[in-house]
């Protein structure tokens, strides 16, 4: 039954990505999830459901959209049908995102330098790869290097090379100078 689906679709800056915004949460606060391969449906039924469609290789799925990202190969017009009638499906049989095999990744470590580092990934660089379709996650730091992991339409972007290295890195530097570089995992 269709209790008033409303979905649509955004451009993200890596072509092979689209964000699909949601009328609700898929995911209730905290972090979202990255898949790159294929997951059973006691990871994630909506991710598994997704990596069904011919053409996906990633999902990543966090607050009330869902990022898929597709082969170069493939067309949008060839399978962005498959995926809406997935979503809609997912959404419909009101399963839940993640199964109780679900393992989040943990953020890296706290304390000091880690904890300023978290504060600006966590207010102003996270809410602006949301609007993106990504995300990006505080791995850890080690004499002067900054880790994260990015997600969603932000993994293999082809502007994320510059963004993490123009935009976080040197907005990190301005309240840390010890930052000697931000690299991504």
């Amino acid at each position: 039954m269709d209790l008033g689906f409303r979905m649509h679709a955004e451009r993200t800056p890596n072509p092979n990505s689209v964000k699909w915004v949601l009328g609700h949460a898929l995911v209730e606060g905290g972090a979202g999830a990255h898949f790159d391969e294929p997951v059973g449906e006691g990871i994630s039924p909506l991710a598994a459901r997704l990596f069904s469609v011919d053409g996906v290789i990633g999902v990543f799925v966090a607050g009330n959209f869902v990022t898929v990202t597709k082969t170069e190969e493939m067309a949008w017009s060839d399978l962005a049908q498959a995926v809406v009638d997935a979503i809609k499906a997912h959404v419909n049989a009101d399963d839940p995102t993640f199964g109780p095999d679900y393992e989040p990744r943990t953020a890296g470590p706290e304390g000091g330098l880690a904890d300023r580092i978290r504060t600006i990934l966590e207010t102003e660089v996270r809410p602006a790869v949301a609007q993106d379709g990504g995300d990006i996650i505080f791995a850890g730091y080690r004499d002067g290097i900054v880790e994260v992991y990015l997600q969603g339409s932000c993994a293999g972007c082809p502007s994320s090379t510059m963004t993490l290295k123009m935009g976080i890195e040197e907005r990190l530097r301005q309240e840390m100078p010890e930052i000697q570089e931000v690299v991504a995992l």
